[in-house]
């Protein structure tokens, strides 16, 4: 199972990587930081009517803040630590939003000192808490999606609330004196199939349509979430066939007077940028008649390839080798039984790979290093260079 290198990297920016990994000690991440900015303009050019919130928690590094900061992107944000991290990178309050559900009264009190009034909710002690303790902010409600069986790495049933209730906290939140903004979905991450963006905004017509009517309502915005794939082994459609559906499911509910469109990306915009780089540890087989062997490396699901788990997202791995392929089952290095990677899905690496040989994994610009532990097994946590 061969990759075709020039599917995912050209062949001359795969040797400035490799020429950068030459003096480096495995593993470790490489970022480009012109395939992001590439990234950010194709987005910008296909949504030319949507604000780019970048989801931070993909990969929070302060290069690549700054460097979407200076490209006007705003901030999609899920903790103090975030918001720091984003303010010191000199970015106004007024481009972050308060994206995580989940928050502590305190946390909510800090964004709200700090300058952000965007916030979002799903749940009615937390729209309290919000206009308690952030008074006049704007509210956006999530909606609870049913999307996740075609998204690799899904995000339902956690977040998010069913459609009667949203409207529901809509207009208490209203009666509370926080502005009721709009409404938000999440269809899951690398999803593949674009009719759930169909389905999640036939949902906030409904709503919009039916508190401007029944509470005289009149919502402004649609955070679209992310969801836009990156580049992995499973075959997805260019970003550019996404929008031009998205586009037109949007203008099919709402005409040509849209609300304020919010994008939150964070894998589309930073996982081809990155190619992680592991060395093979140890190559062992079970028995003398086993059909795989089991190739091990220094890296694994606790220093950022957590998004295995399940073998849920397949990354390309390239090796310079070359010749005769079998089938292998990939594993980590750390001592315990949940650090395989990949064994139901098999991937192919050649036969005459030995002990030391390096893997580049491809497409790995997103949560790896903000997954990576900071010492399981007294492995550090997974470093990151720039290009």
């Amino acid at each position: 199972m061969a990759i075709r290198l020039e599917n995912y990297l050209p062949h001359k920016t795969f040797a400035k990587f490799q020429l950068a990994a030459d003096n480096l000690e495995t593993p470790f991440l490489l970022i480009d930081t012109e395939i992001v900015a590439q990234n950010m303009r194709e987005l910008a050019s296909c949504f030319p009517f949507a604000k780019i919130y970048y989801a931070v928690k993909a990969n929070p590094a302060t290069q690549i803040i700054s460097l979407l900061r200076d490209m006007g992107a705003n901030f999609d944000v899920a903790s103090t630590y975030e918001l720091d991290l984003v303010l010191g990178q000199g970015v106004s309050p007024d481009r972050v939003s308060y994206g995580n559900t989940i928050k502590k009264r305190k946390d909510i009190q800090y964004f709200f000192q700090k300058g952000v009034t965007l916030f979002v909710t799903d749940a009615e002690a937390d729209l309290r808490n919000i206009a308690e303790l952030a008074p006049g902010a704007r509210v956006f409600v999530r909606i609870l999606t049913e999307g996740g069986h075609t998204a690799d790495w899904p995000l339902s049933r956690k977040f998010g609330c069913q459609a009667d209730m949203v409207m529901d906290l809509l207009i208490l939140s209203q009666e509370l004196g926080v502005i009721p903004y709009g409404a938000s979905f999440h269809v899951g991450s690398q999803q593949r199939d674009i009719g759930a963006w169909d389905a999640a905004i036939d949902k906030v017509r409904v709503i919009f349509r039916r508190l401007q009517k029944e509470n005289d309502i009149h919502l402004q915005m649609i955070n679209l979430g992310g969801g836009f794939p990156g580049n992995y082994l499973s075959l997805t459609n260019d970003l550019s066939t996404y929008a031009t559906e998205i586009t037109r499911f949007l203008q099919e509910d709402f005409g040509d007077s849209l609300p304020e469109i919010i994008l939150e990306p964070g894998r589309s915009m930073v996982a081809s940028a990155g190619v992680l780089v592991s060395e093979v540890v140890l190559i062992s087989r079970k028995s003398n008649t086993a059909l795989y062997r089991w190739v091990f490396q220094d890296v694994g699901m606790f220093s950022g390839l957590i998004e295995t788990l399940g073998e849920a997202i397949k990354y390309p791995i390239y090796t310079t080798r070359s010749g005769p392929e079998e089938d292998v089952v990939l594993a980590g290095p750390t001592c315990d039984s949940a650090d395989v990677l990949y064994e139901n899905f098999h991937y192919a690496l050649p036969l005459d790979m030995t002990i030391g040989d390096r893997l580049y994994w491809l497409s790995t610009g997103a949560y790896t290093s903000s997954y990576s532990s900071i010492g399981f097994n007294g492995f550090p946590p997974l470093k990151t260079y720039f290009l």
